[in-house]
């Protein structure tokens, strides 16, 4: 059925010379959609946390240490699935990924101590480390050269499914309890439906698509330490913004809850509000990015949320949701900019380079999560956003980056085939 859909769409752009131009939007909304569904079950671990909490008797660090292996496995694993798959492809590693994700929820729903919430947590991480490198991959065969709008299209999938996470919790898992959990298996089975047509079609059509997309591309020749030196400038970014992302995601409910005393379900609509933001953020960075250069977007992205995030720990209960709604848009438009600038930088390491900047994500969350979590507890929940409010500052790191974009124009054009 989908994968029917899926080959007719590419072997009607087969009947023309430029099969790699033509953008497969089917596909696009094939990896998204499951992203989406991935990262809702994902984001179930983090909008129960209050619940964990008081039912297990943890404390704020323990709460981190949950996350951590939760994003320990997926940060280790994500890098080195990527480097693996550029040699040799893994199509259908995007339905087994799931299947770990799909044990990890069984597993959560019946946990019944730390260790086992812990085991669960690393689980859905596998799941996550196979997941999101590969379908990165895979957007990047269906873009047709719209690289920017393929990876937001993808990415905003999982913001959105990031956002509904909480939303689902509140009224699923607080009405019916943590077995109720397990209910989601459904939409795991759901999942590897769709992955496993998606990787039908990556085997037998989206490969030579890639191939032919690293063919074209206009390489900027820039020295190999320059190329060094801008990666480890996004890696900083990336670093910069899933800190101060992680600082939101895991903690702002119980920052409302203790600041203003509202109920957790009240905590859990201001998160999806913020998550909500992120999903819109991610959907318009990429395509900007496309038309007025990736530099210009993360300039704007993670500087720009510099204002907001100082005035967020003094504001009213209104104003924190406006304001973390305001950060999430700009703070979010990055990321798909960051990823197509470190691709454009080393063409054909498609792989890689997704691997190692979705697992340097899920890894500083991780991290932050835990360190957070200490300075909360030997602190409080509000001088852990005074403190953090200072990140987006380290946004004037974009400054070194190198103008890839005015590099690749004073480059020939690459024919087209005929």
């Amino acid at each position: 059925m989908l994968y029917g859909a899926l080959a007719m769409n590419d072997t009607t752009a087969t009947a023309r010379p430029t099969v790699a131009e033509g953008t497969t939007f089917i596909v696009l909304f094939a990896v998204s959609f499951c992203h989406l569904l991935n990262d809702m079950m994902q984001a179930l671990l983090p909008a129960i946390y209050p619940s964990l909490k008081a039912q297990f008797h943890l404390s704020f660090a323990q709460v981190g240490f949950v996350t951590l292996a939760f994003q320990c496995t997926a940060s280790l694993l994500q890098p080195a699935v990527g480097f693996y798959a550029d040699r040799k492809p893994l199509p259908y590693s995007l339905p087994i990924g799931m299947v770990f994700t799909l044990s990890g929820l069984l597993l959560l729903s019946l946990a019944h101590n730390y260790a086992m919430l812990l085991a669960s947590a690393a689980l859905i991480g596998v799941g996550s480390s196979s997941f999101h490198p590969e379908s990165s991959r895979v957007a990047r065969m269906a873009s047709g050269g719209r690289h920017g709008l393929a990876q937001s299209m993808f990415q905003v999938g999982g913001n959105i499914g990031s956002a509904l996470g909480p939303l689902t919790a509140a009224f699923v898992v607080y009405n019916w309890g943590q077995e109720s959990i397990a209910w989601y298996s459904g939409v795991a089975l759901l999942a590897i439906v769709i992955l496993y047509q998606v990787g039908t079609w990556y085997k037998l059509h989206g490969l030579r698509r890639l191939h032919f997309s690293h063919a074209q591309a206009q390489k900027p020749k820039l020295p190999p330490r320059r190329v060094a030196f801008a990666l480890a400038i996004l890696i900083a970014l990336v670093f910069t913004k899933y800190l101060y992302m992680t600082s939101l995601t895991n903690y702002l409910t119980f920052f409302l809850i203790h600041r203003f005393h509202v109920s957790v379900r009240v905590a859990q609509f201001h998160l999806f509000l913020f998550l909500l933001a992120v999903a819109i953020g991610t959907m318009v960075g990429g395509p900007i990015g496309d038309k007025v250069g990736r530099k210009f977007v993360i300039w704007f992205s993670i500087l720009g949320a510099l204002p907001f995030s100082l005035m967020l720990p003094y504001a009213n209960l209104f104003w924190s949701g406006v304001l973390s709604f305001t950060i999430g848009v700009v703070i979010a438009s990055a990321f798909s900019a960051i990823v197509v600038f470190g691709q454009e930088l080393i063409p054909g390491r498609v792989g890689t380079i997704s691997g190692l900047f979705f697992g340097l994500a899920f890894g500083t969350a991780g991290l932050g999560a835990a360190v957070v979590g200490a300075i909360a507890d030997r602190t409080s929940i509000e001088y852990v956003y005074e403190l953090c409010a200072f990140l987006p500052a380290l946004g004037l790191l974009t400054v070194f980056l190198p103008n890839i974009e005015e590099v690749r124009h004073k480059l020939p054009p690459v024919p087209t085939p005929e």
